[in-house]
């Protein structure tokens, strides 16, 4: 009973659409309906500035974090919490708040990552934009992050860890599919640097 009141109030944090929430509250704007449509922190930044783009990226990773630490607020110790964080990145992929379809699972997972292990999570911030800097692609280097996530665990050599990584890594590159087909064809927009 425990797993599954914590893995559905995991669930309805991660479904909490901040990019849909920051674009009308403060600009008046469905995001979904502009640039990719989609309710993540690229789109935000690329569709509603910086400032916008910074507050969404961290409220999704926060909506992760938090989600992974909901057993230790509770007390039950004995629940895994990388299980309970999955099913914040299952929310914002699919939230209920916004007809399930959200974000591609970037930000909110590497907040569960960094609710478990914040060593992990600065690592794959610092390989992100390493990867960003010299593709200039967000959703390239978004995939060779996750890949890089999981070659980290494995040196770790925590099982549990390896796997959920894994499993993130997959959500990441399965809804980053038309990205990759426009990656082929060139055709998939770079970010600018000033």
């Amino acid at each position: 009973m425990e797993y599954f009141l914590l893995a559905l109030l995991a669930y309805l944090i991660g479904s909490i659409p901040s990019a849909l929430i920051i674009g009308k509250l403060g600009y008046k704007i469905d995001i979904r309906e502009h640039g990719s449509g989609n309710l993540g922190g690229t789109n935000t930044f690329r569709v509603l500035g910086i400032k916008a783009g910074i507050i969404v990226t961290t409220s999704d990773i926060l909506k992760g974090t938090i989600a992974t630490l909901l057993p230790f607020m509770f007390g039950w110790d004995e629940i895994n919490p990388l299980i309970i964080g999955l099913f914040a990145v299952i929310g914002h992929m699919y939230p209920l708040f916004a007809k399930f379809k959200g974000g591609k699972a970037v930000a909110t997972s590497g907040g569960l990552l960094l609710g478990v292990s914040p060593v992990l999570f600065l690592i794959i911030v610092v390989s992100f934009f390493i990867m960003l800097y010299i593709t200039k692609y967000v959703s390239l280097s978004s995939m060779v992050t996750g890949v890089v996530a999981i070659i980290v665990t494995v040196f770790q050599q925590e099982i549990g860890l390896i796997i959920v990584t894994s499993i993130l890594t997959l959500f990441v590159f399965y809804r980053h599919r038309a990205n990759i087909k426009r990656i082929i064809n060139k055709t998939e927009p770079k970010i600018k640097w000033m």
